[in-house]
């Protein structure tokens, strides 16, 4: 019965981190000017990937010890921390001196948002992979 409610909670993680960057961010870039846009997102990333963190935590403790789901949960957890608590705090900084003029953070801060994006595909594509590969134990 959890692996069930688990496979409800990944259902749930992935309709938000699909939601976000495909209705929330655009909708907030063409609703407000470039600078109002970056303070906004700057406030809704850490709660995005807080959400992230908290569903996959509860996922990860639902499942089997030793299952797919599990371990993208494990892996999602652990990428999302270090990327919440340790490369954003970066981007924004790197992004501050791309608007002050300095070309070379203009290039760290492009080269780890891209990475960001792959990351964020990656995990929402694990997740479609372990709904799958549990859907068919169960």
């Amino acid at each position: 019965m959890s692996e069930v409610i688990q496979i409800y909670i990944l259902l749930l993680l992935l309709g938000g981190m699909v939601f976000f960057p495909a209705v929330v961010a655009p909708a907030i870039f063409s609703s407000l000017d470039i600078k109002t846009s970056g303070v906004v997102l700057r406030r809704l990333f850490p709660n995005y990937y807080l959400f992230i963190i908290v569903l996959a935590l509860i996922a990860g403790f639902l499942g089997k010890l030793i299952s797919v789901a599990t371990a993208a949960c494990i892996f999602i957890v652990v990428t999302t921390v270090l990327v919440r608590q340790i490369l954003l705090p970066k981007i924004n900084q790197w992004r501050d001196e791309e608007l002050s003029g300095n070309l070379d953070s203009a290039k760290k801060f492009s080269l780890s948002h891209r990475l960001t994006v792959i990351l964020n595909l990656l995990q929402m594509a694990l997740i479609v992979y372990a709904i799958g590969s549990d859907l068919i134990s169960i």
